[in-house]
């Protein structure tokens, strides 16, 4: 628990040995999913949490699976479409630095204060590009962080529209009774 807590802070303060570790450690796959799993949850409240159960869950579930759209199309745009010469590409090693990078995202819990949401997403999309471009500048081997924050940001904008999405249809089969 104590690595864990560890490498989340360290992912956190954007701690660049932090994801050449995560990299060489196939085995963080699992403290990966827990950071987006706590990523979610505070997403979900800090963002639906007066909508309820059914909002909190479909909060979750979406940012759950756009977690994974973000690091799949990070990994297709940087491995397919914008690799460099040495680009080393390994989609496995893209899900464990996305993963990571969610870390700052649980300032989201912060989003329930009335009239702070939107800039506390703001903030919290800034801070993990950040480290998402840090750790797949690392993980694709790209000389360029200009590349790395590309491939990351047109990853991101896929992933919020795979979410916009989601939460349409979820929300109309699963309306919030007031």
């Amino acid at each position: 628990m104590k690595i864990f807590l560890n490498r989340f802070f360290r992912a956190v303060k954007l701690d660049v040995s932090l994801f050449q570790e995560i990299i060489e450690d196939p085995k963080t796959f699992n403290q990966a999913l827990i950071v987006v799993l706590i990523y979610s949850m505070m997403s979900a409240w800090g963002t639906f949490g007066r909508a309820g159960a059914v909002g909190n869950n479909i909060g979750m579930i979406t940012t759950l699976l756009g977690w994974y759209v973000w690091a799949f199309s990070t990994y297709m745009v940087g491995a397919r479409m914008l690799p460099e010469a040495g680009t080393e590409p390994d989609r496995k090693t893209i899900l464990r630095v996305i993963g990571f990078a969610c870390a700052p995202g649980i300032v989201r819990i912060l989003g329930f204060i009335q009239g702070f949401g939107l800039i506390v997403i703001l903030i919290a999309f800034i801070w993990m590009v950040a480290a998402a471009t840090i750790g797949v500048k690392q993980a694709m081997n790209y000389e360029s962080t200009a590349r790395a924050l590309g491939v990351c940001i047109i990853g991101l904008l896929i992933s919020i529209i795979f979410q916009l999405i989601m939460f349409v249809i979820l929300f109309q089969a699963f309306p919030v009774s007031s």
